[in-house]
């Protein structure tokens, strides 16, 4: 079986969409949250061996702020360790990562969009 390419898995993470994913980029695409470029579905290489990449990909990111966004579901809860220590890599990386969960999405958008301001030194 061939490996698919770390480009290929974005596109199809950005063709497939949770409902809160597409809620949110709704908020953050084409410059409409504070003038800031969002993109979805980004990859972040952050080890190469021997020609094999070790990547994460973030739901959200700005690269003029340096954060990322992670929309947490409810697997997020058994794996907080895996989170915590992806968090650590991407912070070497000199990345900000907020984490929200989909709940908080689905109570009060303007909350979260709050959070991403506050982050985003806004």
């Amino acid at each position: 079986m061939q490996k698919q390419s770390v480009t290929s898995i974005c596109r199809e993470l950005r063709q497939n969409q949770t409902p809160l994913e597409r809620k949110l980029w709704d908020c953050l695409r084409t410059r409409q949250f504070n003038q800031l470029k969002f993109r979805r579905q980004h990859p972040f290489v952050y080890q190469s061996i021997q020609g094999e990449k070790k990547f994460f990909i973030a739901d959200f990111y700005c690269a003029q702020k340096k954060i990322l966004i992670e929309l947490d579901g409810k697997v997020h809860d058994f794996q907080k360790d895996y989170d915590a220590n992806r968090d650590s890599i991407l912070a070497k990386l000199g990345l900000r990562t907020l984490r929200i969960k989909n709940e908080e999405l689905v109570k009060d958008i303007n909350e979260v969009m709050a959070r991403i301001k506050l982050i985003a030194g806004l």
